[in-house]
């Protein structure tokens, strides 16, 4: 039985609602939410901590700032963004270096399939079909495989081990 990696994951959405289920069901999936940003100014802040994956609204409390937030994420070359929005055609043609979207409104089936398929990408360095849920972005292949790499080791070292046992439970 595989078991999908744990990934440090920021949330970028100023809707408290979204946030707070997104945040739930993140940590029910054994990932680890490390905060969540309702502005551009937060986001920046909280992307200092390298998460793995950013799930970023294009419209935040400061205005259509998702897609600023997107190009800022993308330049430290380690964090994958995913756009999730009801407005995907306000995404710019080269998706700001995000590598794909989950429109709104989504389920949260879709959501856990678009993560695992994520995570498994970046342990495995390989990038299959993506779900349903999933729009790959042009670049969404090379996006997900910029860099080495990750071992599952290198996520199990950042998970707490709790998450790790209910997994293999």
């Amino acid at each position: 039985m595989s078991v999908d990696p744990t990934l440090r994951i920021l949330i970028v959405e100023d809707e408290s609602l979204i946030a707070l289920e997104l945040e739930s069901l993140l940590q029910d999936d054994g990932h680890e939410p490390i905060g969540v940003a309702a502005n551009a100014r937060e986001a920046a802040t909280l992307g200092d901590l390298e998460p793995d994956l950013a799930l970023v609204d294009i419209h935040l409390a400061d205005g259509p700032t998702g897609i600023e937030v997107a190009r800022r994420l993308r330049r430290n070359g380690r964090t994958v963004v995913l756009f999730m929005t009801a407005n995907a055609k306000r995404i710019p043609e080269d998706f700001a270096g995000a590598c794909g979207v989950i429109a709104k409104p989504y389920t949260e089936r879709g959501v856990r399939n678009a993560i695992r398929f994520v995570a498994r990408c970046l342990a495995t360095g390989q990038v299959g079909q993506a779900p349903d849920s999933l729009k790959l972005s042009p670049n969404g292949a090379n996006c997900l495989l910029k860099g080495e790499p990750r071992s599952l080791d290198d996520y199990e070292a950042k998970a707490r081990p709790a998450d790790i046992a209910r997994r293999q439970a």
